[in-house]
């Protein structure tokens, strides 16, 4: 492990955002994880360590007086088979969309709605990733990590991750106290029928009946799935090789029908999606856009702007700073309260935190 000094982070977070590290080192071992946390624990050389997986989830606002660890576990896994399914655990460090890629390869069914994501494995439960009608809890056994405050090595259940939408007990009790080594997911087998496809999500079903003209919808398989799921996101969401972001910037928000009714009074074609007999979601991408910012920069000088194509993501033009992107996230904010009366929640992480 070797551990370099004053770090420019700019090539590990996808923003693409200038910011230094005390210290960076990478580790490939549960075993150099935890010689990190005793010496953290013991007060050697950094006083604290700061956990980066693929950079893709994350503000930068500031610099980084830590030791920065980027995790780059590698290694795919199969744990145990039954007729129709497979627990497959794979490393924290491998690139999301690649454990996708092999899964589809493989014919394991139930990652294919997850296809381009963009992040590494052990960053997927922190989010409880979803898309088009699926959540990693929908497939995921159990998390397995190391306890900064022990050193011990922990596995906790789906249920004890205690999921929620873009959310779970790695934001909220494990924040900053659990490290994620590999995750354990349950894969189909050899999918061969289309009720063991989730393609209900409209913009989903379109693509597919689009791409796939004459092929019978009883015929589609986990790779027409995937084929259908890039081909939608490329359309709508930046690449963040070609200009810097971090996906969606806001939670879709959940509110009462109180609310959505009075939304819907003035804006009859509101789209929404029921969660509960009490409560709604509404996209937050459609509110940011009727408050105007959709292609608008923090200022005519700024490279802070919302991306042109879809309003839920903001983009780095090229030299913005973590600042410029914060505050206009905030006037984002202030123009959604004040014309709908919500609140939206971010769904990147903002360094340092704000909360």
């Amino acid at each position: 492990m070797e551990i370099q000094r004053n770090i420019s982070l700019k090539p590990y977070n996808t923003f693409a955002l200038e910011a230094k590290a005390a210290g960076f080192c990478t580790v490939s071992t549960v075993e150099e994880i935890q010689t990190l946390v005793a010496q953290e624990r013991e007060q050697k050389k950094f006083p604290s360590l700061f956990i980066l997986g693929g950079g893709s989830n994350i503000l930068f606002t500031a610099n980084v007086e830590a030791l920065v660890v980027k995790i780059a576990l590698k290694g795919t896994t199969i744990l145990h088979e039954t007729a129709t399914t497979l627990d497959v655990e794979i490393a924290a460090g491998e690139e999301w969309d690649n454990a996708v890629q092999n899964a589809v390869t493989q014919n394991w069914g139930g990652l294919e709605n997850l296809s381009l994501i963009p992040g590494s494995v052990g960053a997927a439960p922190v989010q409880n990733i979803g898309a088009y009608g699926v959540e990693l809890q929908n497939v995921l056994v159990s998390v397995r990590g190391i306890m900064r405050s022990t050193g011990e090595k922990r596995e906790l259940s789906c249920e004890e991750c205690s999921f929620g939408y873009r959310d779970s007990i790695f934001k909220r009790d494990l924040r900053e106290k659990f490290i994620i080594t590999s995750v354990v997911l349950r894969l189909q087998k050899n999918p061969t029928t289309v009720s063991d496809l989730a393609i209900s999500y409209g913009a989903l079903t379109e693509e597919i009946e689009r791409l796939f003209l004459g092929v019978r919808r009883e015929d589609y398989t986990i790779q027409h799935v995937r084929s259908a799921v890039c081909s939608v996101r490329r359309s709508k969401l930046p690449n963040p090789a070609v200009i810097g972001n971090a996906g969606s910037f806001f939670k879709n928000p959940t509110v009462p029908y109180e609310i959505y009714n009075r939304i819907k009074s003035t804006y009859p074609e509101v789209p929404s999606f029921p969660v509960s007999e009490k409560l709604v979601k509404i996209p937050a991408g459609w509110m940011i856009e009727r408050c105007d910012w959709k292609g608008k920069h923090l200022t005519p000088s700024s490279d802070a702007a919302v991306h042109d194509k879809q309003a839920l993501v903001l983009v780095n033009h090229g030299a913005a700073r973590g600042e410029e992107i914060l505050e206009l996230s905030r006037q984002i904010q202030a123009s959604v309260y004040e014309h709908f009366g919500v609140t939206l929640e971010t769904e990147v992480n903002i360094f340092p935190s704000i909360r």
